[in-house]
């Protein structure tokens, strides 16, 4: 069963127990509206027994009923008995065909075929030696039928009520988690984008900010203040690399200097000579590094521009390769790089940074490659979109470390980081896909090599003029 919303959750819950309270209410309401309807049927019954006694009258030694003694009051039945039963004036209704004995001034309950009856007697003294017997006679069934109607109408209406207590739930639920779903869109732009400097937004309307108790509405403004000191935070941080990175340049300027100057000494031993070069080229990994911290300080701060053009993207890959195959030649591990750059495939980019992206690529499969292994580079063109592929056969990448490789600085395994590799080439080659509008992507398995593949718009053509 899929988890259900919160807000789903909410008006189940606010539905339900409202229901439940409503159920109860009504069934105390019932209970007592069914013992009210009884009571006022046989406190009516006894009232009009009683009010009937001047109804009937003696004159000239014989019995004088009233017109209104016949008459059905209050859906009262009146008649008039002797001490010994015998029945003399009024109306038993139909269905009444019992004789039940006289019980004076006390209402019974008796029960014919499927009805049931309140009987109330009643002893009357016309004269000294002459006492007759007033019996009031009443529908319990008919005043329970008058009640059953209202059950009725309250079970047709209980269903409709509990849906509209629902959706009256829901539309107040809603509304109330409004807050939590612009909150939730706002951290997921921000996921998106990487953009510190979205806010959610959710102010109380001016003059009531102090008066607002609302805790959404606080866990809001608490989150943007967060925002606010995080956005702070990486500003100064983006500052201090570009800081850094430009007050190293010079140092290792002259550093590279003074090695090259050194390095023309023809009177230098083998083990000076030795130990220079060393220096030289770790100087040379150290400003190498530095270029690629200012170029990702200014793509973190929006200061990094493309200058794109219309270029032949198969020719600059071939002589990418071609130049990569040079170096790795130098380093005497035999690798071999194929490149298949397709025929005359021309793309909009920024010419600059397409090589870099390619040297990055190529560099660091030829590093990862083992001795005497193969790097295969591919371009491809189809649908207004170029992909570049860069193969290789070497150690390759843990499934758990292949999320994180994007990330600067990470180190998924030492073997991994032959000198000349900082850790921000892959940095630099997600940032120049993604500034051209495409994506990269990686596929590994450790011990049988990495696929990279990159995929960018090809882009309209520059106007000639």
């Amino acid at each position: 069963m899929k988890r259900l919303s919160l807000k789903i959750k909410l008006t189940l819950l606010y539905t339900f127990f409202m229901v439940l309270a409503t159920c109860a209410v009504l069934a105390i309401l019932l209970s007592l509206s069914n013992r009210e309807i009884l009571a006022g049927a046989q406190s009516r019954l006894e009232r009009r027994v009683q009010d009937s006694a001047d109804d009937v009258t003696l004159e000239d030694g014989g019995l004088r009923v009233d017109s209104d003694f016949y008459s059905v009051t209050q859906d009262v039945y009146l008649s008039l008995y002797t001490e010994d039963m015998y029945f003399l004036y009024g109306r038993v209704p139909y269905g009444f065909d019992v004789q039940p004995e006289i019980a004076d001034g006390r209402t019974r309950r008796i029960a014919e075929g499927n009805t049931d009856w309140y009987v109330y007697d009643m002893s009357f003294r016309l004269a000294e030696d002459y006492t007759v017997y007033l019996r009031g006679i009443t529908s319990v069934t008919d005043a329970e039928a008058s009640f059953g109607v209202t059950i009725r109408f309250a079970v047709i209406l209980f269903p409709l009520m509990a849906l509209v207590t629902a959706v009256i739930g829901y539309r107040f639920t809603r509304r109330t988690l409004l807050p939590v779903k612009q909150i939730t869109r706002t951290v997921q732009k921000i996921r998106a984008d990487a953009d510190l400097s979205r806010r959610i937004g959710l102010k109380a309307p001016e003059g009531r900010e102090r008066r607002n108790r609302d805790e959404i509405y606080g866990l809001a403004s608490t989150f943007d203040d967060m925002l606010e000191e995080l956005e702070e935070v990486f500003q100064r941080e983006k500052q201090f690399t570009s800081d850094v990175s430009h007050e190293l340049r010079t140092p290792i300027s002259v550093i590279l200097a003074q090695c090259s100057e050194c390095l023309e000494d023809e009177g230098l031993t083998a083990r000076q000579r030795e130990q220079l070069l060393l220096i030289e080229r770790k100087a040379k990994d150290m400003a190498g590094m530095i270029s690629q911290l200012l170029f990702l300080s200014r793509a973190d701060q929006g200061r990094q521009p493309l200058q794109k053009e219309t270029v032949n993207v198969s020719e600059l890959t071939l002589m990418t390769a071609e130049e990569q195959q040079l170096l790795a030649d130098a380093e005497g591990r035999g690798v071999r790089i194929s490149c298949d750059a397709g025929s005359d495939i021309t793309a909009c980019v920024d010419e600059t940074l397409f090589i870099r992206l390619l040297v990055n690529l190529i560099s660091n499969a030829v590093s990862y490659s083992r001795p005497n292994g193969k790097v295969t580079v591919s371009l491809s063109c189809a649908d207004g979109e170029i992909k570049g592929t860069v193969r290789d056969n070497g150690i390759g990448i843990s499934e758990e470390d292949l999320p994180h490789i994007w990330e600067r600085f990470y180190r998924a395994d030492a073997s991994r980081q032959p000198g000349g590799h900082s850790g921000l080439g892959l940095s630099m080659v997600k940032w120049i896909a993604e500034a051209h509008g495409g994506s990269v992507e990686a596929e590994s398995r450790l011990g049988e090599g990495s696929t990279f593949t990159f995929h960018m718009p090809a882009g309209e053509p520059e106007e000639k003029n």
